[in-house]
């Protein structure tokens, strides 16, 4: 066994356990992560070994396509209920011929037979292909489960006769006696499990959602299971339970599930432990975001009566310190010299040297220009320019307006830019030493760096990020008085004026490129 395939040691020499997940879909590729709490590679190997054989004994398992009881019993009874309806209401329109009639007795007849036997005679008189796509049976699930549901196909078919029959009978004669008065019956609608609405939830959503959204819906849905139980009835989770539920997230502690004290305590024993710092405003907010937009999905189709968690978003007041700002003229000066000159010799590795001097000259975002590939630097009109898009592999864009071309600056043009990517020309990648995250893309490594470099030429304060290096190229650019649609479309950002929508080609290159030189790091 390759155990290459299943261990890998973190950055602090913990080795992991990976196994591949099943994809239903086959577009996806997930696997799960295992600490296995050792820094030794022949414990890892014993763990991992035994770990594998368990992974396959499930993987091969075909029990895993079985369907519960009651899954199959309500997928028959829906299937037969909707046929019987209209055999009902046949009969109240034009009634049924007795030749219909007798052919349903003699039918009955059969099923009764072959209750007594093992004979399975649903064939015979049903269509199970016309049930497998009503009840959206995949191969897999069919073909397990195939002789328990046409055994319960049979008994359905035998009730349903017996239920047609008995209405038509009653249309033969007429009965004077009055019914007795009752109360009506308040009209009783099978609410969903929390749980079942949660997995449809996401089989809709899923398909069209990034690996990162998908990550996040898993883990902020398994809390509300957490919290109410997976078979709690949708309609009896109430708006106060919901606000019950707002507390609840506020109190827990952040990174729960992989902090020591926390990671194998229940949530409301994680809760109860004194002296660990809670979740930002920003990630209780996403959550919060996260379970209104199930509950409004939920709503809409009929597994709950009201939507939930409304306009139950945490304010929260912004402080000057905490706000992204833009680096002043001294500052982006002093960083320029740092980053083409390297007095300091912090800036070891041309990765780093070029891709903050790429957000420092184009405003671009920390991960559009991690991911850059050397193709994505092109020329037309005499003009070399950056494409930035989502053509390959792992890479994204922020939105649709993301997807742009920005012009290289003359400064990166003078010191050297293109002679450094013809030489990386053969590279899958602009930047190789970058490792891609599913949180961050290709962006971690740039980021923590300039974090690290910042701090280490005395340069880290409050407000001052990577990211502030967008922040300055679009306050450059506004104050030497370029147009804000123009520096909109330069930078990514959406532009939803009435006027912006006859805009249909955009701004030129060269537009672009006499906006972009406005940038000045001197």
């Amino acid at each position: 066994m390759k155990l290459s395939a299943f261990l890998s040691p973190s950055r602090h020499g913990v080795y992991y356990f990976r196994w591949p997940l099943p994809s239903p879909d086959r577009q996806s590729r997930r696997t799960v992560r295992i600490s296995l709490r050792t820094k030794c590679p022949d414990r890892a190997g014993d763990l991992a070994r035994h770990l594998a054989s368990c992974g396959r004994l499930v993987r091969d398992n075909k029990a895993l396509a079985r369907l519960r009881q009651d899954e199959m019993r309500e997928m028959v009874r829906s299937y037969f209920a909707a046929s019987l309806d209209a055999y009902v209401e046949k009969l109240n329109d034009t009634g049924l011929p007795d030749r219909s009639l007798d052919l349903l007795r003699q039918e009955l007849a059969a099923h009764a037979d072959a209750a007594e036997g093992n004979d399975d005679l649903s064939d015979m008189f049903l269509d199970p292909d016309a049930f497998r796509a009503s009840a959206g049976l995949t191969d897999a699930q069919w073909t397990e489960n195939a002789p328990s549901l046409r055994q319960e196909m049979r008994k359905a078919r035998r009730d349903q006769i017996k239920a047609i029959l008995s209405a038509a009978e009653s249309l033969e004669g007429y009965s004077f006696t009055k019914p007795a008065q009752t109360a009506p019956r308040p009209s009783q609608t099978r609410s969903a499990s929390l749980s079942a609405a949660i997995a449809d939830f996401k089989a809709e959503h899923g398909p069209q959602w990034s690996q990162e959204m998908r990550n996040k819906a898993d883990a902020y849905l398994a809390l509300l299971v957490e919290h109410f139980g997976p078979d709690r009835p949708m309609d009896q989770i109430s708006r106060q339970d919901a606000a019950d539920m707002k507390k609840l997230v506020q109190a827990l502690p952040a990174n729960r599930k992989t902090k020591p004290e926390t990671r194998n305590l229940s949530l409301h024993e994680a809760i109860d432990v004194p002296g660990l710092p809670k979740m930002g405003v920003k990630t209780v907010n996403s959550y919060i975001d996260m379970f209104r937009r199930f509950w409004d999905w939920a709503e809409r189709h009929g597994r709950a009566p009201h939507k939930l968690f409304d306009g139950m978003k945490v304010a929260k007041a912004k402080q000057a310190a905490e706000k992204r700002k833009a680096y002043s003229k001294e500052q982006l000066s002093r960083l320029f010299v740092e980053l083409t000159e390297n007095r300091s010799g912090l800036v070891k590795k041309d990765d780093h040297k070029w891709g903050t001097l790429l957000a420092m000259f184009t405003g671009a975002r920390l991960r559009e220009v991690a991911q850059l590939v050397p193709s994505d630097i092109r020329s037309e009109g005499g003009i070399w320019y950056i494409d930035i898009n989502a053509d390959g592999e792992k890479k994204s864009l922020k939105s649709l307006a993301a997807k742009r071309r920005v012009p290289v600056h003359s400064e990166l043009i003078r010191l050297g830019f293109l002679e450094w990517v013809e030489g990386c020309g053969k590279q899958t990648r602009l930047f190789m030493s970058f490792t891609h995250n599913t949180k961050e893309g290709y962006g971690r490594n740039l980021g923590r760096w300039f974090g690290t470099f910042l701090t280490k030429i005395g340069m880290k304060d409050d407000g001052l990020v990577f990211h502030s290096l967008r922040h300055t190229a679009i306050t450059r650019m506004r104050q030497a008085s370029v147009e804000l649609s123009l520096v909109q479309e330069i930078v990514g950002h959406e532009r939803d004026t009435v006027t912006d929508g006859y805009f249909g080609e955009g701004y030129t290159l060269a537009q672009k490129k006499d906006a972009i030189e406005k940038i000045t790091a001197r």
